[in-house]
């Protein structure tokens, strides 16, 4: 299974060989190519090899985001060739880079804030207080998951939901796996049927291809398909409830704040979501802003609570996982050359082969693969001519493609880097078959829905 995404890769480009290029050049036959596509299937397997090797995954996806550049560099100036598309890539990928770095920077910041002021601790007292069982839990988080993931974005509501798991059980290694795959498929089902639920949605939404209120109608195909994943995973989840013990735990409340955080971070997430739509801003500038006035309200609390315990942005700051950043700085930067050679465009080559339903079909697995957003990218830029309900199909796999593979969506990245050794690559390939299974029972209502019924 540690081969299977490599192997798939390289199916997808050798498939996809014959057709015709549509970059402004074309450099995969030639030694560059060749040698920079090893380059990625190596490192891609030291990354997929995470616990194998002890290498932290953020090593090798940073050595291949930037060697291939500089290989690719030196050809063009051994072969004269004007540098200009190449600075033009590489400013662009420099921008789509420092917008998801920054937009994670912001989140973690956040979620590490809450943390600190027990707002976490304060949901696991009450769910646990409860005497809800494993097995409750486990769908609890799952919806919360599903529904919340819409109105916010697939990473953070996945960020938010792992770091609970944790302070349920951190020891229980079976209810920790199950309920971290269940909050990966989760988040990334419930942004598909949202303009703002996940990066390749407002692609697609910006571009024109669906109106808001149409991507509603991929809510079916979503919550069927996760439900079908959860109930698989509910059977790998034990028996029993948290230890919980009302006369020697004590109660958890959230210290002062706390809400003024929840509120500030609700308004962080409204202000990337409103100045995207409206302002055509990056995301990025409406969580940055948000991360301004948790700055500034971190000051606004030293002065005005001298008797509590201060807080330091800065302090949260470092807590956050750095090296989930720089793996995502690496890859992007990886599969941006990979783009920049030809590669990824030849799976636009592939609609007039296989015809459309196949191809968005596939989308899912490339996107598992590879990351959805460039993905998406080559797909819009090539503009195919495709119907509302195509459009919607490749945004739906587009979207939930990503949880067939840990590290296939920015929600497994980011749980990965919560659950450091619990929720890797291998505990979640072992239970992969259950993401499977929900995938192909999300293409049949998209199906059935769209292609008979007609109901969009």
């Amino acid at each position: 299974m540690r081969f299977f995404s490599v192997l798939a890769l390289l199916f997808a480009f050798a498939f996809g060989s014959g057709g015709e290029a549509h970059a402004q050049q074309d450099l995969t036959m030639t030694w560059i190519g060749i040698l920079c596509l090893i380059v990625f299937v190596v490192g891609y397997f030291f990354i997929a090899a995470e616990e194998v090797f002890h290498i932290n995954k953020a090593k090798p996806a940073m050595f291949i985001g930037t060697a291939m550049f500089f290989l690719i560099g030196t050809y063009m100036v051994l072969n004269g060739l004007d540098l200009h598309p190449l600075q033009g890539k590489i400013d662009h990928l420099t921008i789509e880079v420092a917008q998801i770095v920054f937009f994670l920077m912001v989140a973690m910041t956040y979620i590490e804030a809450l943390i600190d002021r027990d707002v976490f601790n304060t949901l696991k007292y009450n769910l646990v207080s409860k005497g809800f069982t494993y097995k409750k839990l486990f769908w609890l988080t799952g919806l919360i998951a599903f529904f919340l993931s819409p109105v916010a974005d697939n990473l953070t509501t996945a960020l938010i939901l792992s770091t609970v798991l944790l302070t349920i059980d951190k020891d229980n290694k079976p209810f920790l796996v199950a309920g971290a795959i269940n909050i990966v498929v989760a988040a990334n089902a419930g942004g598909a049927w949202s303009p703002f639920g996940d990066i390749t949605t407002l692609m697609v939404w910006a571009a024109g291809k669906a109106p808001f209120i149409d991507f509603l109608a991929l809510f079916p195909a979503s919550i069927i398909g996760w439900a079908v994943t959860a109930f698989l995973l509910s059977r790998y989840v034990p028996e029993g409830s948290p230890h919980f013990d009302a006369k020697s735990e004590k109660r958890v409340t959230i210290k002062p704040g706390g809400k003024a955080i929840i509120a500030l971070g609700v308004l962080t997430i409204t202000s990337a979501v409103l100045g995207h739509n409206f302002f055509h801003l990056p995301a990025m500038y409406g969580m940055m802003f948000g991360f301004s006035l948790l700055s500034l309200y971190v000051y606004y609390f030293k002065k005005a609570y001298k008797n509590e315990e201060p807080m330091h942005v800065f302090h949260f700051m470092s807590k956050i996982e750095h090296d989930t950043l720089l793996f995502f700085f690496g890859i992007l930067s990886a599969v941006g050359a990979l783009h920049f050679l030809g590669f990824l465009e030849y799976l636009i080559a592939l609609y007039d082969k296989l015809g459309q339903s196949p191809v968005n079909i596939a989308v899912g697995f490339v996107s598992a693969i590879i990351d959805n957003v460039p993905v998406m990218s080559a797909v819009l830029n090539a503009n195919p001519k495709m119907g509302l309900d195509q459009w919607l199909l490749v945004t739906l796999t587009a979207g939930i493609g990503g949880s067939l593979i840990s590290f296939g969506s920015a929600a497994g990245v980011g749980v990965m880097g919560k659950l450091r050794g619990i929720y890797t690559f291998g505990a979640h390939m072992k239970l992969a078959w259950t993401v499977l299974a929900g995938y192909i029972v999300s293409l049949v209502v998209w199906y059935v829905q769209f292609e008979i019924l007609g109901l969009f």
